[in-house]
């Protein structure tokens, strides 16, 4: 199902009354829940609420799959955490409390700033993962000869060949007519060893004098090298799939709107955390959340972030924001954000069609992590989604929650400290926690 025809079977599309009773269904439920969130209960009543909506999602989480399901789940998170807000606001802010001074309310507030943080955050992440789109392959043309040139990108800098070894070669038997493939290690280190591995088994190799924006500059140099009509981009340890062409440049070829697709990230060795407490393929990581469900909800906004390697990207819409963005550390959430703004489409694609190596220690780990923080806080600096022309509504919005979820740790910091000063100080504005 296309991104078109799946918003318009969405609950609140219709054609003509039957559009016009949806909308106003739906403002009206609006606002009896925001009426129900005003009635005051005692804790009798409130247990009796919570435990009868409780008993209704889990009856209903077991019953049904179905997407409407999942809404009306989200509906009693949204109702209950918002209730939650409301009480806070009216019932515990010590206003006019003889007892409470100037200062008691300054961490009263804060506590307060950190919980709507959260519940603005929350929020966000429904709007973000209502109604993934799952998109679906399509075919190419049978007529091989039609098929478009397909340039492979293998950026590397300091990782050992027998890393870089099997992603090489595996790009090299894609399955793809021969005279359309062409593979590039794109070596930043400027390696004998790579250079004479890649003329021995018929690979491509580019280098350049100088090194200016790490992995970014070395892309943007590769593009002035070369000239295929597509990129695809793996990082020198996601072994890609023989299939990942022909999964993949359907959709690029039906749309030529289409600048970016993604494919998700997929990793067949444990990072630190799985490792160190043996949970390898038994609980999800943080990985499957955004690419199992994020990324799948971003689609249906129009809103797929590039994540730098398992994609394929058109060279003329990359040529139009002058290449692969420099200004930030992330470079990758930050092209598909200039992309979005030319009026350029991107698409995800959530069949794994590569595999790669995590992080190897907490060191590597964290410092990713820290990376990707770095990155949307430059982003959010130097180039808002929230601000300037280009991006609907809702593209905003993804970006903003994007952004959002790396500023947690400051909310975070604030619910792990403010017990105290119920503790130390009796405040009662900052007992909820």
């Amino acid at each position: 199902m296309t991104r078109s025809n799946l918003l318009f079977s969405l609950p609140w599309k219709g054609r003509g009354g039957e559009g016009v009773l949806a909308a106003l269904s739906v403002v009206v439920f609006l606002l009896l829940l925001a009426t129900m969130i005003r009635v005051p209960l005692d804790w009798q009543g409130q247990t009796v609420l919570a435990g009868c909506l409780f008993l209704f999602a889990l009856v209903l989480n077991r019953r049904s799959k179905a997407q409407w399901a999942t809404l009306c789940l989200v509906g009693i998170s949204i109702f209950l955490t918002s209730r939650y807000i409301w009480w806070r606001v009216t019932e515990t802010l010590g206003i006019g409390d003889p007892h409470y001074h100037w200062y008691d309310f300054v961490p009263t507030f804060i506590l307060l700033a950190a919980e709507s943080y959260a519940w603005v955050t929350l929020f966000l992440g429904y709007i973000q993962t209502a109604w993934p789109l799952q998109r679906k392959p399509i075919p190419l043309t049978p007529d091989t000869r039609l098929w478009p040139d397909v340039d492979i990108y293998i950026p590397t800098y300091n990782e050992p060949l027998s890393v870089v070894r099997s992603t090489v070669i595996a790009s090299l038997t894609i399955d793809w007519p021969e005279d359309k493939l062409h593979v590039y290690l794109l070596d930043d280190g400027t390696r004998d060893e790579f250079r004479d591995f890649a003329t021995q088994i018929g690979a491509n190799y580019i280098t350049r004098t100088e090194h200016s924006h790490a992995k970014a500059g070395n892309l943007n140099h590769a593009m002035t090298q070369t000239n295929g009509e597509y990129i695809a981009i793996f990082d020198c340890d996601h072994i890609p799939a023989r299939s990942f062409l022909q999964i993949t440049m359907g959709w690029m070829e039906r749309d030529p709107r289409i600048a970016l697709l993604q494919t998700p990230h997929h990793f067949y060795s444990p990072d630190p955390f799985e490792r160190n407490l043996e949970l390898f393929r038994l609980v999800p990581n943080e990985g499957e959340l955004f690419y199992g469900l994020i990324q799948d909800g971003n689609d249906l906004w129009d809103a797929t972030f590039f994540c730098g390697s398992c994609a394929v990207l058109r060279r003329d819409a990359l040529q139009e924001i002058g290449g692969i963005a420099v200004e930030t550390v992330t470079e990758d959430a930050h092209t598909a954000l200039k992309l979005q703004r030319r009026g350029w489409k991107t698409a995800y694609l959530n069949i794994p069609q590569a595999a790669g190596l995590a992080t190897e220690n907490l060191a590597s780990h964290v410092g990713q992590r820290i990376r990707w923080a770095r990155g949307m806080a430059q982003i959010f600096r130097v180039d808002n989604p929230l601000l300037g022309k280009g991006l609907n509504g809702w593209q905003r919005l993804c970006y903003l929650n994007a952004m959002a979820h790396f500023f947690f740790a400051l909310p975070r910091l604030v619910f792990l400290t403010a017990p105290l000063a119920c503790v130390f100080r009796g405040i009662v504005g900052t007992h909820s926690v």
